[in-house]
Protein backbone atom coordinates (compact mmCIF):
# COMPACT_ATOMS: atom_id res chain seq x y z
CA UNK A 1 0.00 0.00 0.00
CA UNK A 2 1.09 3.36 -0.79
CA UNK A 3 0.84 5.94 2.24
CA UNK A 4 2.27 9.72 1.92
CA UNK A 5 4.37 10.69 4.45
CA UNK A 6 6.22 13.96 4.88
CA UNK A 7 8.77 15.56 7.33
CA UNK A 8 7.98 19.52 8.65
CA UNK A 9 11.00 21.31 10.39
CA UNK A 10 8.72 23.44 13.23
CA UNK A 11 9.65 25.86 15.20
CA UNK A 12 11.39 27.63 12.40
CA UNK A 13 10.99 29.22 8.92
CA UNK A 14 14.29 27.50 7.41
CA UNK A 15 14.86 23.92 6.61
CA UNK A 16 17.37 22.09 8.51
CA UNK A 17 16.23 24.01 11.47
CA UNK A 18 13.89 23.65 14.08
CA UNK A 19 12.98 19.87 15.10
CA UNK A 20 11.75 17.61 12.20
CA UNK A 21 8.78 15.60 12.57
CA UNK A 22 7.07 13.20 10.68
CA UNK A 23 3.33 12.83 9.90
CA UNK A 24 1.36 10.09 8.48
CA UNK A 25 -2.13 9.97 7.22
CA UNK A 26 -3.09 6.66 7.34
CA UNK A 27 -6.72 7.20 6.64
CA UNK A 28 -7.91 4.14 8.45
CA UNK A 29 -7.50 2.57 12.04
CA UNK A 30 -4.08 1.64 12.41
CA UNK A 31 -2.11 -0.91 15.10
CA UNK A 32 -0.08 0.51 17.83
CA UNK A 33 2.86 -1.54 16.71
CA UNK A 34 2.63 -0.47 13.30
CA UNK A 35 2.65 3.20 14.18
CA UNK A 36 5.87 2.03 16.40
CA UNK A 37 7.70 0.22 13.46
CA UNK A 38 7.36 3.53 11.05
CA UNK A 39 8.56 5.57 14.04
CA UNK A 40 11.57 3.13 14.83
CA UNK A 41 12.02 3.12 11.19
CA UNK A 42 12.34 6.65 10.26
CA UNK A 43 14.01 7.56 13.53
CA UNK A 44 13.23 10.80 14.09
CA UNK A 45 12.45 11.99 17.56
CA UNK A 46 8.64 12.09 16.99
CA UNK A 47 6.46 10.59 13.98
CA UNK A 48 2.66 12.08 14.53
CA UNK A 49 -0.02 10.10 13.25
CA UNK A 50 -3.57 11.67 12.46
CA UNK A 51 -6.43 9.81 11.67
CA UNK A 52 -9.72 12.05 11.15
CA UNK A 53 -12.77 12.00 13.38
CA UNK A 54 -15.11 14.48 11.57
CA UNK A 55 -14.97 18.29 10.52
CA UNK A 56 -11.63 20.11 11.47
CA UNK A 57 -11.38 16.97 14.05
CA UNK A 58 -8.48 14.44 14.07
CA UNK A 59 -7.01 11.72 16.49
CA UNK A 60 -3.52 12.50 17.14
CA UNK A 61 -0.66 10.18 18.43
CA UNK A 62 3.12 10.67 18.85
CA UNK A 63 5.67 8.13 19.13
CA UNK A 64 9.04 8.53 19.42
CA UNK A 65 11.61 5.69 18.14
CA UNK A 66 11.20 3.76 20.93
CA UNK A 67 7.96 4.68 22.48
CA UNK A 68 4.26 6.26 22.46
CA UNK A 69 4.21 9.88 24.18
CA UNK A 70 1.51 11.66 25.75
CA UNK A 71 2.21 15.36 24.36
CA UNK A 72 4.44 16.57 21.91
CA UNK A 73 4.50 20.28 20.57
CA UNK A 74 7.14 20.29 17.75
CA UNK A 75 4.96 17.15 15.85
CA UNK A 76 1.49 18.64 16.43
CA UNK A 77 2.80 21.90 14.93
CA UNK A 78 4.34 19.77 11.62
CA UNK A 79 0.66 17.88 11.89
CA UNK A 80 -1.62 21.36 11.68
CA UNK A 81 1.03 22.57 8.76
CA UNK A 82 0.69 19.47 7.07
CA UNK A 83 -2.76 19.10 6.92
CA UNK A 84 -3.22 22.96 6.18
CA UNK A 85 -0.83 23.00 3.31
CA UNK A 86 -1.59 19.39 1.59
CA UNK A 87 -5.01 20.87 1.10
CA UNK A 88 -6.52 18.44 3.50
CA UNK A 89 -8.12 21.18 5.64
CA UNK A 90 -8.79 24.57 4.55
CA UNK A 91 -6.43 27.47 5.75
CA UNK A 92 -8.92 29.06 7.95
CA UNK A 93 -10.23 26.07 9.65
CA UNK A 94 -9.48 25.59 13.47
CA UNK A 95 -7.68 22.06 14.25
CA UNK A 96 -8.92 19.87 17.35
CA UNK A 97 -6.40 16.97 17.80
CA UNK A 98 -7.97 14.19 19.81
CA UNK A 99 -5.09 13.34 22.15
CA UNK A 100 -3.81 11.09 25.32
CA UNK A 101 -3.47 14.57 26.81
CA UNK A 102 -6.85 15.74 25.68
CA UNK A 103 -8.26 17.84 23.14
CA UNK A 104 -5.46 20.40 21.37
CA UNK A 105 -6.42 23.27 19.23
CA UNK A 106 -4.72 24.97 16.31
CA UNK A 107 -5.11 27.84 14.03
CA UNK A 108 -3.07 30.06 12.04
CA UNK A 109 -2.56 33.49 13.34
CA UNK A 110 -1.78 35.84 10.61
CA UNK A 111 -3.97 34.30 7.94
CA UNK A 112 -4.32 32.27 4.93
CA UNK A 113 -0.55 33.34 3.94
CA UNK A 114 2.49 30.74 3.27
CA UNK A 115 4.45 32.53 6.34
CA UNK A 116 1.10 32.27 9.13
CA UNK A 117 2.40 31.45 12.60
CA UNK A 118 0.66 28.63 14.11
CA UNK A 119 -0.97 28.95 17.31
CA UNK A 120 -1.53 25.78 19.48
CA UNK A 121 -3.47 25.42 22.68
CA UNK A 122 -1.74 23.16 25.14
CA UNK A 123 -2.40 22.34 28.99
CA UNK A 124 0.27 24.25 31.09
CA UNK A 125 2.70 21.94 33.40
CA UNK A 126 4.07 23.66 35.89
CA UNK A 127 7.22 22.18 37.93
CA UNK A 128 6.65 21.83 41.57
CA UNK A 129 9.85 22.75 43.56
CA UNK A 130 11.86 19.85 44.36
CA UNK A 131 15.77 18.54 45.87
CA UNK A 132 17.85 18.22 42.94
CA UNK A 133 17.86 13.82 43.05
CA UNK A 134 21.30 12.07 43.32
CA UNK A 135 23.43 12.45 40.49
CA UNK A 136 21.89 14.58 38.31
CA UNK A 137 23.47 17.98 38.53
CA UNK A 138 26.59 15.13 37.80
CA UNK A 139 24.91 13.67 34.62
CA UNK A 140 24.38 17.13 33.48
CA UNK A 141 27.97 18.65 34.19
CA UNK A 142 26.22 21.82 35.60
CA UNK A 143 25.40 22.86 39.15
CA UNK A 144 21.61 23.98 39.19
CA UNK A 145 20.06 27.26 41.16
CA UNK A 146 16.85 25.39 40.70
CA UNK A 147 14.49 21.66 40.53
CA UNK A 148 11.59 21.32 39.64
CA UNK A 149 9.56 18.53 38.65
CA UNK A 150 6.32 18.55 36.17
CA UNK A 151 3.78 16.20 35.30
CA UNK A 152 6.35 14.42 33.46
CA UNK A 153 9.99 15.98 33.16
CA UNK A 154 12.46 17.42 35.16
CA UNK A 155 13.37 21.22 35.10
CA UNK A 156 16.42 22.50 36.08
CA UNK A 157 18.15 25.87 36.24
CA UNK A 158 21.08 27.17 36.27
CA UNK A 159 22.94 30.30 36.48
CA UNK A 160 23.56 31.15 32.55
CA UNK A 161 22.11 31.29 29.32
CA UNK A 162 25.90 30.25 28.14
CA UNK A 163 25.99 27.49 31.02
CA UNK A 164 22.88 25.88 28.55
CA UNK A 165 24.62 26.25 25.75
CA UNK A 166 28.05 24.47 26.61
CA UNK A 167 26.16 21.86 28.46
CA UNK A 168 27.60 17.77 27.32
CA UNK A 169 25.63 15.62 29.38
CA UNK A 170 26.75 12.28 30.02
CA UNK A 171 23.32 10.29 28.68
CA UNK A 172 24.04 6.92 30.06
CA UNK A 173 23.92 8.98 33.14
CA UNK A 174 21.30 10.77 32.86
CA UNK A 175 18.56 7.94 30.89
CA UNK A 176 18.14 6.21 34.40
CA UNK A 177 15.84 9.44 36.39
CA UNK A 178 12.24 7.78 36.50
CA UNK A 179 11.25 10.69 33.75
CA UNK A 180 9.97 11.63 30.21
CA UNK A 181 13.21 14.27 29.99
CA UNK A 182 15.08 16.84 31.99
CA UNK A 183 14.66 20.60 30.65
CA UNK A 184 17.71 22.88 31.23
CA UNK A 185 17.57 26.41 31.44
CA UNK A 186 18.60 29.78 32.00
CA UNK A 187 17.61 33.92 31.77
CA UNK A 188 18.50 35.04 27.99
CA UNK A 189 21.53 36.80 27.45
CA UNK A 190 20.84 37.82 23.90
CA UNK A 191 17.43 40.35 23.36
CA UNK A 192 15.76 38.02 21.06
CA UNK A 193 14.44 35.43 23.34
CA UNK A 194 13.52 35.71 27.46
CA UNK A 195 15.00 32.11 28.12
CA UNK A 196 17.00 29.36 26.69
CA UNK A 197 16.26 26.26 26.91
CA UNK A 198 18.11 22.25 25.68
CA UNK A 199 15.93 19.26 26.50
CA UNK A 200 17.16 15.64 27.36
CA UNK A 201 15.64 12.48 27.04
CA UNK A 202 17.29 9.58 26.64
CA UNK A 203 15.32 7.53 28.64
CA UNK A 204 12.83 7.18 25.55
CA UNK A 205 15.13 7.35 23.23
CA UNK A 206 15.87 10.75 22.31
CA UNK A 207 19.24 12.22 23.64
CA UNK A 208 18.40 15.31 22.45
CA UNK A 209 15.30 16.95 21.00
CA UNK A 210 16.13 19.88 18.77
CA UNK A 211 13.12 22.23 19.67
CA UNK A 212 10.47 21.21 22.33
CA UNK A 213 6.92 22.21 22.30
CA UNK A 214 5.66 20.63 25.22
CA UNK A 215 8.61 21.54 27.29
CA UNK A 216 7.54 24.71 26.94
CA UNK A 217 4.30 24.16 28.85
CA UNK A 218 6.41 23.74 31.92
CA UNK A 219 9.00 26.48 30.93
CA UNK A 220 6.32 28.93 30.48
CA UNK A 221 4.95 29.15 33.73
CA UNK A 222 8.45 29.30 35.37
CA UNK A 223 9.66 31.96 33.80
CA UNK A 224 6.42 34.35 33.71
CA UNK A 225 6.76 33.76 37.40
CA UNK A 226 10.05 34.81 37.35
CA UNK A 227 9.89 37.41 34.99
CA UNK A 228 6.36 38.75 35.78
CA UNK A 229 5.10 38.77 32.50
CA UNK A 230 2.51 35.97 30.87
CA UNK A 231 4.22 36.46 26.92
CA UNK A 232 7.03 35.02 26.31
CA UNK A 233 9.90 33.93 23.42
CA UNK A 234 11.86 31.01 24.28
CA UNK A 235 15.12 30.16 22.39
CA UNK A 236 15.97 26.07 22.34
CA UNK A 237 19.82 26.49 21.81
CA UNK A 238 20.30 22.91 20.54
CA UNK A 239 22.68 21.98 17.42
CA UNK A 240 19.80 23.36 15.35
CA UNK A 241 17.79 25.59 17.25
CA UNK A 242 14.34 26.88 17.27
CA UNK A 243 12.09 29.62 18.56
CA UNK A 244 9.04 29.01 20.93
CA UNK A 245 6.70 31.51 21.76
CA UNK A 246 4.78 31.05 24.92
CA UNK A 247 1.53 33.26 26.44
CA UNK A 248 0.45 31.52 29.72
CA UNK A 249 -3.45 31.75 30.28
CA UNK A 250 -4.42 30.31 33.23
CA UNK A 251 -3.93 26.54 33.36
CA UNK A 252 -3.47 26.97 29.24
CA UNK A 253 -0.60 27.94 27.22
CA UNK A 254 -0.42 29.33 24.14
CA UNK A 255 2.48 27.86 21.93
CA UNK A 256 3.15 30.05 18.91
CA UNK A 257 5.31 28.55 15.85
CA UNK A 258 6.39 28.85 12.32
CA UNK A 259 6.73 25.05 10.30
CA UNK A 260 8.02 24.36 6.60
CA UNK A 261 7.93 21.30 4.62
CA UNK A 262 11.46 19.50 4.02
CA UNK A 263 10.66 16.76 2.07
CA UNK A 264 7.71 14.41 1.30
CA UNK A 265 7.44 10.29 0.65
CA UNK A 266 5.22 7.51 0.24
CA UNK A 267 5.42 4.46 2.52
CA UNK A 268 4.98 1.46 -0.05
CA UNK A 269 4.86 -1.72 2.16
CA UNK A 270 1.91 -3.59 4.35
CA UNK A 271 0.09 -1.27 6.79
CA UNK A 272 -1.87 -3.12 10.01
Amino acid sequence: MQLPLCVVDAFTRERFRGNPAAVCLPGDTVSASWMQSVASELNLSETAFATRSGAGRWQLRWFTPRTEVDLCGHATLATAHALWESGCEPLSQTLRFETRSGVLECHREDGPTESARIVMDFPAQPAQATAPPPGLQEALGAGAVWVGRSREDLLVEVATAEAVRSLKPDFQALAPFPVRGIIVTARSDRPEADFVSRFFAPAVGIDEDPVTGSAHCTLACHWADRLGRTTLTGYQASARGGTVGVELRGLRVRLLGHAITAWRGQWSGPVG
